[in-house]
């Protein structure tokens, strides 16, 4: 892209942006490239970037987009990130800043090691660091599950 943007990001609504900036810079090591404020002061836009992957936050901008803190908890996606440091000590970066997590690092059958969490509005997220290269045919010895790639 001429402008070095992703060409797929996730976009996240919170009900207080400004507090979820905060907390993903805190947690997960993002750094804000963008703040779009609206006149009465609050975040009508933003963009995060972590390594080469770019997030947009907002706020609740329809009631058709809200923040899982509005709507019972739900999620209709995760947001994954894949690290190159150490998942372990991630995860617990991630806890002091008060994630919670559901899932403890375990290291997964295609050679991740992962950990999955809720942010304070209840976004899903799924940090992993991959430890070991496994082949298609391990991961299918492993699990029964047949693996078919394109490219």
């Amino acid at each position: 892209m001429p402008d070095g943007r992703p060409t797929l990001s996730s976009g996240l609504s919170y009900r207080d942006p400004r507090a979820a900036i905060a907390w993903l810079e805190k947690a997960f090591g993002f750094e804000t490239t963008m703040l779009v404020e609206a006149p009465d002061g609050s975040v009508a836009h933003s963009e995060l970037r972590l390594g080469d992957g770019v997030i947009m936050v907002g706020s609740e901008w329809s009631e058709d987009n809200k923040s899982p803190a509005s709507v019972g908890g739900k999620n209709t996606q995760t947001i994954h990130l894949q690290i190159e440091s150490d998942v372990d000590v991630h995860c617990a970066r991630a806890r002091a800043a008060g994630a919670a997590v559901f899932a403890e690092p375990e290291t997964q059958f295609y050679g991740d090691r992962t950990y999955r969490c809720k942010d304070p509005e209840g976004h899903i997220w799924t940090v992993g660091q991959t430890v070991d290269v496994v082949s298609n045919e391990a991961m299918e010895a492993a699990t029964g599950l047949k693996i078919t790639t394109n490219g």
